[in-house]
């Protein structure tokens, strides 16, 4: 089994789409990534970021590689009814875990590859890869102004991973697929603290997200923006023109599963090794759930009055990451 129709046979039912290209350096990506860098547009960002010299070069990534199988699965569902109460809001690919479902389907793939002889590791969400110039790589995905790989077809709501193999499994490089973002600018008009500050390029230190997964507080108008958000933000991807076609395709199709919206109560008072167990999934700063908790406060102070008492226990609670976020909530009392 050698022919990327056959890998891609094994996990179609899974929904997941496969493409390749060769094992070749991600130049462009490596220059934007120093480029950023050197900006300051990091911030204290790990992940893909920090060590560019291997994660964008595949060809190192395994021993004599000659093929990245790139591959991506689709996120989006409707959005469940939201619950009465103080609640916090999760964005949609923190709903469920798509990349264990991705991880999962991969290692059939890679099992396949080894089968035949070939070396071959998966490498889903992983600081060594990275998965979008893969994909863009592959002819799978462009890069939005939002800077999301997006998918013709599927939108941006899509998990990204790959299966790096030493298997010739592609004879040339595949067509990239043409830019779509044209001179629409919705994401960058909509970010509420300006974070997109050119088309495709994000600047971590206004965006919503970023300061969700940071051991910082965020600033008070990031703080006042994330609204109800707990973790992570969508507005750039929720006005994409590209998200609209498997919105309306895939209306009927809730899982009855999905996460969307998380009890700010039980983010306070859930025991803190459950309340990290529970969200392993996430990116945690130190796998600390008190940063879970902070969150959870600075959506409660968002909200209506009527739930601030939430704070209360943690006023004066000996830890000063949280008793700011409880003093913000009382400001806003």
């Amino acid at each position: 089994m050698s022919a990327l129709d056959d890998l891609a046979a094994l996990v179609r039912e899974d929904g997941v789409v496969l493409g390749a290209a060769p094992a070749a350096p991600y130049a462009a990506a490596e220059a934007a990534i120093r480029d950023r860098s050197a900006r300051g547009l990091f911030a204290d960002m790990r992940f893909t970021m920090r060590q560019p010299e291997r994660s964008c070069h595949p060809e190192r990534a395994v021993r004599g590689a000659r093929t990245v199988v790139s591959a991506l699965i689709e996120v989006w569902e409707p959005e469940p009814e939201r619950p009465a109460g103080a609640v916090g809001r999760l964005p949609r690919y923190a709903w469920g875990d798509p990349y264990e479902r991705l991880r999962t389907a991969l290692a059939r793939v890679r099992d396949a590859l080894r089968g035949d002889g070939s070396r071959a590791a998966v490498f889903v969400d992983h600081n060594m890869h990275v998965d979008r110039a893969g994909s863009h790589a592959a002819g799978l995905t462009f890069s939005g102004k939002n800077t999301m790989a997006i998918a013709p077809g599927l939108g941006s709501f899509v998990a990204l991973g790959a299966v790096i193999t030493d298997a010739p499994l592609v004879a040339g490089t595949p067509e990239p697929v043409r830019d779509g973002c044209g001179s629409c600018t919705l994401c960058i008009d909509a970010c509420p603290t300006g974070a997109l500050v050119e088309p495709g390029v994000l600047d971590a230190t206004r965006c919503l997200s970023y300061w969700t997964q940071s051991r910082a507080d965020a600033p008070d108008d990031v703080a006042a923006a994330l609204d109800d958000r707990v973790y992570g933000c969508d507005i750039c991807q929720d006005v994409c023109p590209w998200n609209a076609g498997p919105a309306k395709r895939r209306a009927g199709a809730a899982s009855g599963e999905a996460e969307a919206f998380v009890s700010v109560a039980d983010w306070l008072t859930a025991p803190g090794d459950e309340l990290r167990d529970r969200y392993a999934r996430l990116y945690v700063p130190d796998r600390d759930p008190r940063y879970l908790r902070r969150n959870a406060l600075v959506a409660l102070a968002n909200g209506p009055a009527e739930h601030h008492a939430l704070a209360d226990p943690f006023r004066a609670c000996g830890d000063e990451l949280l008793e700011r976020a409880a003093a913000r909530v009382g400001r806003r009392s």
